[in-house]
C-alpha cells in the first residue's frame, strides 16, 4: 500500500471520528446539563454562589478529615495500647458524667419551666428570665467560684475549721470538690437553662383543650402532667438534652479546673505532650461518641412525634400551688442562688480585691483587647460565610446544598480541642504563613460557631418571600448579586443577632484558644484558666466578671426566641 493510500485512509478515519464526536458531544452535554438541572430542580444557583458554599463546607470539614486521616496511620501498637489502658476508663468517665449531668439538668430544667410557666409561684414573670441567667456564666468560671468556696483552702473549709463543734461532731472537712460529684454539680448548675428555655416555650404554646379532656376523665394534676404535658414536651426535652450532652462531651475548662479526666482533657494533654497520634486516636473515638448520641436523638425524635391537631386554641391555665407555694418558692430560690447569686458574689468580692491590688492594669486591657479583636473578627467572618450557605439551602434546595449545610454544622458538634488539633496540622504543614497568628484562632471559632450565625440568619430569611428573588432575577441580577443587594438588607437584624451570638461564644471559648493562640496572645478566657490554676483569684475574677457582663448581650435575643 502506497503512502498516499495510507494518508487517505487516516483522513477518512479522522472524518468518521469527527462525525461521531459531533453526534456524541451534544448528546453528552445535553445529558450532563439535564442532570445538573435535575439536581437543582431546574433552578441552579450560579457558579459564584456554589463555589463559595463549597469553599465554606471544605473549611468546616477540616477537623474531621484530619482526625480520620491521622488516626488511620497511628499504628496498631498505639491503638492496642490505648484500647487496653486509656480508652475504657475514658469511656466510663465521659459517659457517666454526660448521662448524669443530662438527666439531672433535664429534671431541673423541666420542673422549673413547668413551675414558672404553669403555676402561680410568686414572681413567675421575673423568674422566667432570671432562671436563664446561668447561660451567661461559662462553666469554667463557675468551677473557679466553687473551688474558692468549697476547695481545700476555700471559705467553707475555713469556716469548718474555725467552728469547733462541727469538727467535734463530724470530724475533718468532708467536701472534696475535685471529684466526679464536684464536676457533676458544676456542669448541672450551668447547663439546665438549655432545657429550661426550650421547655418554657413549649409549655406556653401548649393547648388547654387536651388538659380539660384529661380532667374530665377524672385525672389529677400530676396524672395530667405525666400523660398529657410530658408527651408534648418530649421534643423540647430531646432538643435540650442533646445540647447538654454535646456540651458535656466537649467541655474542657470546668473538667480541667476540677481535675477530672474525660476525652477532651486527655486529648488536650496528649497534644501538650506532643503525642499527636494518640490525640487523634482519642479524638476519633470522641467523634464516634458524638455521632452515636446524635443518632440516638434522631431515632428517638422519629419515634416520639406528638401533634396538637385541634383547630381551637386555648391558653393554658395557671394552676394554684396552695400550701405547696412556700416549698416551691424555696426550691426556685435555691437553684437560682446556687447557679447565679453565689458565683456572682464570689466574683464581685475577688474583683474588688483585685482592683484594689491593681489588677486592672495594662496587661488586663491587653487581654480584653485580644478577646474583643479575635471574637469580633470571628463574628464578622461568620456573618459573611453564613449567608451563602443559608441562601443556597433556602432558595436552591438540592443534595449538594443539603450536604454543604450538614458539613457546616460539623464543627458545632465537635469539641474545641478536636477543631484545634485539625487546624494545627493543616496550618503548620500547608498554610505556614497563618500559623501562630490570631487569624487561625478566629477561623477555629468560625468552624465552632458558624451554625449559630446560620440559625439566626435562616430564621430571618424564612420571612422573606422568594418572589422578591424572582423579581430581582428578572432584572438580570445573578444569584450572588441578588443575595448581596436584595436579601442581606432585608434580613440584616437576624444576621447581626447571629453575629452577636458568635461573638459571645467566641469570647468564652477556652480549649481552642489555649491550643492555637500565638505566643504572647492571651485572651480573657486563657488568663482566667491560668490565674485560677495558680490560685491567683484576685487576677482571675475581673476578667471572669467582664466575660459574664459581655455575655448578657445575646440573652435578650435568646429570651425573645424562646
Amino acid at each position: 500500500m502506497t503512502n498516499n493510500n495510507i494518508d487517505k485512509n487516516e483522513k477518512n478515519k479522522n472524518k468518521k471520528n469527527a462525525k461521531v464526536g459531533e453526534k456524541f458531544s451534544p448528546t453528552l452535554l445535553h445529558f450532563i446539563r439535564r442532570k445538573w438541572f435535575d439536581i437543582w430542580r431546574g433552578n441552579p444557583p450560579g457558579p459564584v454562589l456554589l463555589l463559595f458554599g463549597l469553599f465554606v463546607a471544605l473549611i468546616m470539614s477540616i477537623p474531621i478529615i484530619y482526625v480520620v486521616w491521622r488516626s488511620m496511620f497511628a499504628g496498631v501498637d498505639r491503638w492496642m495500647r490505648l484500647l487496653d489502658e486509656r480508652i475504657p476508663q475514658l469511656l466510663w468517665n465521659t459517659f457517666s458524667l454526660t448521662a448524669a449531668v443530662t438527666v439531672c439538668a433535664v429534671i431541673i430544667g423541666v420542673s422549673l419551666a413547668w413551675l414558672v410557666v404553669r403555676t402561680d409561684v410568686p414572681g413567675r414573670k421575673l423568674w422566667q428570665w432570671l432562671l436563664a441567667l446561668p447561660l451567661v456564666i461559662p462553666p469554667y468560671v463557675g468551677a473557679v467560684t466553687y473551688i474558692i468556696i468549697f476547695g481545700p483552702s476555700g471559705w467553707a473549709r475555713d469556716f469548718w475549721r474555725d467552728t469547733p463543734w462541727l469538727v467535734n461532731v463530724f470530724g475533718d472537712y468532708p467536701i472534696n470538690i475535685y471529684t466526679f460529684w464536684g464536676v457533676f454539680f458544676v456542669l448541672t448548675m450551668f447547663t439546665y437553662p438549655y432545657v429550661f428555655l426550650i421547655a418554657s416555650a413549649s409549655l406556653r404554646k401548649m393547648n388547654r383543650n387536651y388538659e380539660e379532656v384529661a380532667r374530665s376523665q377524672g385525672m389529677t394534676t400530676l396524672q395530667v402532667f405525666w400523660k398529657v404535658n410530658l408527651p408534648f414536651l418530649r421534643p423540647a426535652i430531646g432538643a435540650g438534652a442533646i445540647l447538654i450532652s454535646l456540651y458535656v462531651l466537649s467541655d474542657f475548662g470546668a473538667i480541667a479546673m476540677l481535675r477530672y479526666v474525660t476525652f477532651t482533657a486527655a486529648i488536650y494533654f496528649q497534644r501538650a505532650g506532643f503525642d499527636t497520634a494518640s490525640a487523634t486516636v482519642l479524638s476519633l473515638v470522641l467523634i464516634l461518641l458524638t455521632v452515636v448520641i446524635l443518632w440516638i436523638e434522631a431515632r428517638t425524635r422519629k419515634k416520639n412525634k406528638y401533634y396538637q391537631t385541634t383547630n381551637t386554641y386555648k391558653k393554658p391555665d395557671i394552676l394554684p400551688l396552695g400550701k405547696w407555694k412556700p416549698l416551691i418558692l424555696f426550691y426556685v430560690i435555691i437553684v437560682f442562688f446556687l447557679s447565679v447569686v453565689l458565683p456572682i458574689l464570689v466574683l464581685v468580692y475577688w474583683s474588688i480585691i483585685g482592683i484594689g491590688m491593681g489588677a486592672l492594669d495594662e496587661r488586663f486591657f491587653g487581654f480584653a483587647w485580644n478577646s474583643l479583636k479575635v471574637s469580633g473578627f470571628a463574628a464578622l467572618l461568620c456573618m459573611i460565610l453564613a449567608m451563602p450557605i443559608i441562601y443556597l439551602k433556602s432558595r436552591y434546595p438540592s443534595i449538594i446544598s443539603s450536604a454543604i449545610d450538614r458539613l457546616s454544622y460539623a464543627g458545632y458538634a465537635l469539641p474545641g480541642v478536636i477543631v484545634a488539633l485539625g487546624f494545627v496540622f493543616i496550618f503548620n504543614n500547608h498554610i505556614p504563613m497563618l500559623y501562630n497568628t490570631f487569624y487561625m484562632v478566629a477561623l477555629a471559632f468560625v468552624v465552632r460557631f458558624l451554625p449559630q450565625a446560620m440559625q439566626a440568619g435562616e430564621a430571618s430569611l424564612s420571612l422573606v418571600s422568594p418572589r422578591i428573588d424572582e423579581a430581582a432575577r428578572s432584572l438580570g441580577y445573578p444569584p450572588w448579586k441578588v443575595m448581596i443587594k436584595v436579601i442581606i438588607p432585608s434580613i440584616l437584624p437576624g444576621v447581626l443577632a447571629g453575629g452577636a451570638l458568635v461573638f459571645v461564644s467566641s469570647i468564652k471559648e477556652l480549649p481552642a484558644t489555649l491550643m492555637l493562640r500565638p505566643p504572647g496572645f492571651d485572651t480573657l478566657a486563657v488568663r482566667i484558666y491560668f490565674e485560677a490554676s495558680e490560685a491567683f483569684y484576685h487576677l482571675a475574677a475581673p476578667p471572669a466578671l467582664l466575660i459574664i457582663l459581655v455575655s448578657c448581650i445575646p440573652l435578650r435575643y435568646l429570651l425573645k426566641k424562646y
